[in-house]
Formats: structure tokens, C-alpha cells, sequence
């Protein structure tokens, strides 16, 4: 009797932290879902000069929404957020590497770690209350603490992950920038509109990029020098190859070289890296199957070989 009654607590616990888990994954894919959607719809807005609308556009409501959100968010964040944090500069090239600009994101990415420090220590104390009996004083204050330290780090996870996403998507998009940025120039055009023409061009296809040069082009209108402003370009993207591009350019406008031959070269270099990279992944395969090979094809292989054969020893020792 008395094992029944501590599994039915148990069992009501367990349930509830699987209701409020999927709860939480289920609104966040919803605010993605449609957060995707409305961008798709502004991109093709911003396309179209004869785009109209007829009736009310689904989005709105959903954008509305989320911007209560971040508004809570924000100014939750800006009662916790500290006044001088010492890492501000790097916390903040963190944002630009994710590719979060607006002047707030500071006071909504400590807006969203307190929330969610809230949140699980009030989902947690939910369940203490259920299964009382089972938690002592210890465990209680061990499972906060826990709880409270992944609510905190949560977020810095999750931008990570965003950095680590972006990146890739800038690399991807650079070959065909590359290249295209080669034609405007060999064809004529100045460096500052090269890079203009090539934000234009790859708006569509590699978005993340396109906005860095697009910045760094409003960043040279605003009166920045050029070599300032491809630094920064190399410090929003963190990305080796780019990097090395705008270290060329740099070398280049100093000691005034030609441009066009420059960029040629380096994109055949380019090229050549991309065809190493890609056989350097190939020579890797073999050694990588060596395990899944091991641990699933031998092990079959050794009973279809071997099987037969155990089977008839077994049979002719069993006779005798």
C-alpha cells in the first residue's frame, strides 16, 4: 500500500515535467515557425514593387506578440542587467557574430536568463510539492542550484549555436561572392561599389553576408575608412577565409597594387584550398568507418560466416 502511494506521486511528477517540457519545446517551434514565415514575407515584400496584400495579413498578430514578448524580456533585463559587466565589448561582438543588432539585445539576453532561472525554479518547486516525501533538504537546495546554473546558460548555449550556424552559412556564400566580387572589379567597377553590387546580387541566396557587406558599405558612406570598416567586417564574421580576404585588400590599397589581379589570385588559391578541404573530408571517411564497421558489419558477417559452422560442431560433439 504504502509503495503505491509514493509511486503515484512519482508517476504525477514525472507527467507533469513532461507536460511543462513539451509545453515549453511546443511555443518555442511555434514563435520559430512563425518567425520564418514573417521574414519569408518581408523578403518577398521588399522584392516586389507591386506586391499588394488583400485582407489581413496573418503575420501581424503573430508579430505583435512576439514583440510583447520582447518588450517583457527587455525590460525584465534592464532591472538585472549589470551597468559596466567587465566582457560588455565581448559580449557584444558575440550579438554582431549572431547577427543581433538592435540596441536592446543585451537587456533581453539577461531579460531571457533570468526568466528561465524563474521558470524552472518554479516548475521544480511544482513538482517538490507533488513528490514532497522524496526530497530532503539537500537534494532541494543541490537541484536548485542545478536548475538555476542551466537556466543561466542556457542562452549563452543557444547563441553558440547561432554563431556556429551563421558562420557556416557565410562560408557556404563566400565562393559565389568571391567570384562575383572578381567579375565587378575585372569589369571595371571601384571596390566600394564591387562590394555593394555583390550584397545586391547575393541578397537572395546568402542573406547573412549580404547584411555584413551591405553594413560595411553604410559604414563607408558614414565616413569610415575602408580599412576600418573591412576589420570590423572581419570581426562581425569570424571567418579564416574572409579574413585573409580583407587582409589581402588592406596589403593592397597600402602598397597599391592591382586590385583585380590580386582578387584573381586569390580566388584560384581559393579554389584550391576548397579542392583540399574537400579531399582532406574524403582521405577522413575510411578512418571514420573503421568503428561503425566494427561494431555493426563485422559483428554480422562473423555469424553468417561463422554460424553454420558453430552450429554443425555443436551437433556432432551433441552426438557423441
Amino acid at each position: 500500500m504504502n509503495t503505491s502511494m509514493v509511486d503515484i506521486p512519482i508517476l504525477m511528477s514525472v507527467l507533469m515535467f513532461v507536460v511543462i517540457l513539451l509545453l515549453i519545446m511546443g511555443l518555442f517551434h511555434y514563435f520559430q515557425r512563425y518567425s520564418k514565415r514573417a521574414e519569408f514575407l518581408e523578403r518577398i515584400r521588399e522584392g516586389s514593387e507591386n506586391w499588394e496584400t488583400n485582407g489581413r495579413d496573418p503575420s501581424k498578430s503573430d508579430g505583435r506578440a512576439k514583440k510583447r514578448i520582447l518588450t517583457f524580456l527587455s525590460s525584465l533585463g534592464k532591472r538585472v542587467t549589470p551597468a559596466e559587466p567587465s566582457d560588455y565589448r565581448y559580449t557584444r561582438i558575440r550579438f554582431l557574430k549572431a547577427g543581433m543588432r538592435q540596441a536592446n539585445t543585451p537587456a533581453i539576453f539577461w531579460g531571457t536568463k533570468t526568466f528561465l532561472m524563474i521558470c524552472l525554479l518554479v516548475c521544480f518547486f511544482i513538482v517538490r510539492l507533488s513528490v514532497f516525501e522524496l526530497f530532503n533538504a539537500y537534494a532541494t537546495l543541490a537541484v536548485c542550484i542545478v536548475l538555476a546554473l542551466l537556466g543561466f546558460y542556457l542562452p549563452d548555449a543557444w547563441l553558440s549555436v547561432r554563431i556556429a550556424r551563421r558562420r557556416e552559412r557565410i562560408i557556404e556564400g563566400l565562393p559565389d561572392a568571391l567570384d562575383l566580387l572578381v567579375v565587378c572589379v575585372e569589369a571595371g567597377m571601384g571596390l566600394d561599389g564591387a562590394f555593394n553590387r555583390v550584397a545586391e546580387e547575393i541578397s537572395l541566396n546568402n542573406k547573412e553576408l549580404s547584411e555584413e557587406l551591405k553594413l560595411m558599405n553604410i559604414e563607408l558612406r558614414a565616413g569610415k575608412s575602408r580599412k576600418d570598416a573591412l576589420r570590423n567586417l572581419a570581426t562581425r564574421t569570424d571567418v579564416e577565409d574572409l579574413n585573409s580576404l580583407v587582409t589581402l585588400l588592406i596589403q593592397t590599397d597600402r602598397f597599391g597594387t592591382s586590385i583585380a589581379k590580386a582578387l584573381r589570385v586569390y580566388s584560384d588559391s581559393f579554389r584550391t584550398k576548397r579542392f583540399q578541404r574537400a579531399e582532406e573530408i574524403a582521405a577522413k571517411l575510411p578512418v571514420k568507418l573503421i568503428v561503425p564497421c566494427i561494431l555493426f558489419i563485422f559483428p554480422s558477417l562473423f555469424v553468417v560466416i561463422m554460424g553454420p559452422a558453430a552450429i554443425r560442431i555443436y551437433q556432432v560433439f551433441l552426438n557423441q
